[in-house]
């Protein structure tokens, strides 16, 4: 099994409960195996104006390789209610796959619904909200391309996004995914 790092958010409805439904289904599945969930944190919107977030990252093992894991993160994506909006528009459910082992991953087009697969993700290094969540449980995992703990470019002076506000709601989530 291999470990992986999710970052899931929600912004529009019962944030809460729309994250807790997404990770009833990951932890559900016969293929992801949740260990560590985060505490609830509510964020400021990256792009147009909406809605604040709720974000959480959490730490699994799962017996998919990293292209039929983003299929699957997909469909729970669907089934929890997203639908296709502009991009980094609103949006019931979001499920990033942040880290997939030490892998790192560039292929493109991996299915006929345009999904692109790149790990570790993009935009990690630029956000609070995928940062701060993620170091409350991953604080010492090593990023496989920056090479730095996840602590160490929490705390970069020269992060681009530190006006972004950032607050814990929640502490970590206790009950069965």
């Amino acid at each position: 099994m291999k470990i992986v790092y999710l970052g899931l958010g929600s912004n529009l409805g019962d944030r809460t409960e729309n994250i807790t439904f997404a990770l009833s289904l990951l932890q559900s599945s016969s293929f992801i195996c949740i260990e560590k969930i985060s505490s609830f944190y509510e964020t400021s919107p990256v792009g147009p104006k909406q809605g604040s977030f709720y974000n959480v990252a959490v730490k699994a093992r799962t017996v998919l390789n990293p292209s039929d894991l983003l299929l699957f993160v997909k469909q729970v994506e669907r089934i929890s209610g997203r639908k296709k909006t502009i991009k980094w528009g609103p949006r019931v459910v979001d499920i990033d796959i942040l880290f997939f082992d030490q892998t790192v991953i560039d292929i493109g087009v991996i299915s006929d619904r345009k999904h692109y697969l790149v790990i570790p993700h993009k935009e990690i290094q630029n956000r609070l909200f995928v940062l701060i969540p993620l170091c409350e449980i991953a604080g010492n995992f090593v990023h496989p391309v920056l090479k730095q703990k996840i602590s160490n470019i929490l705390q970069d002076k020269s992060l681009t996004l530190k006006r972004q506000k950032v607050r814990i709601i929640a502490e970590p989530y206790n009950g069965k995914a």
